[in-house]
């Protein structure tokens, strides 16, 4: 099985490279006594409250592209402090990625107020989810009770139908906002058809539309 080391100081002072070290020492010893192949070994100096560190960013996105089971630390004071703890624990947990730790000598075990507080971010984020996904069925929803008929209006049907498509026509914009959608429904509704398009930029190419019109006339 394939895993990531990954060590953190949270100083530039030269003393840490010895810290660094141990630490890479100790996660080989413990990959290898948990049959683990380390895939990549990350390590840095920074602070653990900032989420805007290289080596972080590394590991969350090779734990999403690469065929990895677990992440190796210390302890989980490594990953990050604080709130930046929580995020990051959050983040690596939802992947169903396994965090095996020195401290522990073995899988990680999180204590009782960590694991209360991941359960409530979880449940959190699952009924945004939810949220969001109402909000598309009721923007289209009024979109078809006002005359819109998405067959007949929206373009890239057939063969490519289904695939993201980023460029949104400017005329079925003007359409929905005319039956009086919102901008947050408009991109809700145009979502809901396959257009990776925010309520931002609903609202800018519509603004772009008028103030054409205003120069024209």
């Amino acid at each position: 099985m394939n895993a990531i080391i990954y060590c953190r100081v949270s100083t530039n002072k030269d003393t840490q490279e010895s810290s660094l070290q141990r630490q890479e020492e100790e996660l080989l010893h413990l990959a290898s006594k948990n049959g683990f192949l380390p895939a990549r070994i990350i390590k840095e100096k920074a602070s653990g409250y900032d989420l805007e560190r290289e080596g972080i960013l590394e590991l969350l996105s090779l734990i999403k592209e690469k065929d990895i089971q677990a992440v190796l630390i210390q302890d989980e004071t490594r990953l990050g402090r604080g709130n930046a703890k929580i995020a990051i624990l959050h983040c690596i947990l939802k992947e169903d990625i396994k965090l095996f730790s020195v401290s522990h000598n073995g899988e990680l075990q999180l204590s009782e107020s960590d694991s209360m507080v991941l359960k409530i971010v979880g449940m959190v984020e699952e009924y945004q989810r939810k949220l969001h996904n109402v909000k598309i069925k009721r923007g289209m929803q009024r979109a078809v009770e006002k005359g819109y008929q998405p067959q007949k209006n929206l373009a890239n049907q057939g063969e490519n139908a289904g695939r993201e498509r980023i460029e949104v026509p400017i005329s079925e914009i003007v359409r929905l906002r005319k039956n009086e959608l919102t901008f947050s429904e408009i991109a809700a509704t145009l979502r809901g058809f396959g257009y990776n398009i925010s309520k931002a930029t609903v609202h800018r190419r519509y603004q772009e539309y008028i103030d054409k019109l205003n120069t024209e006339q």
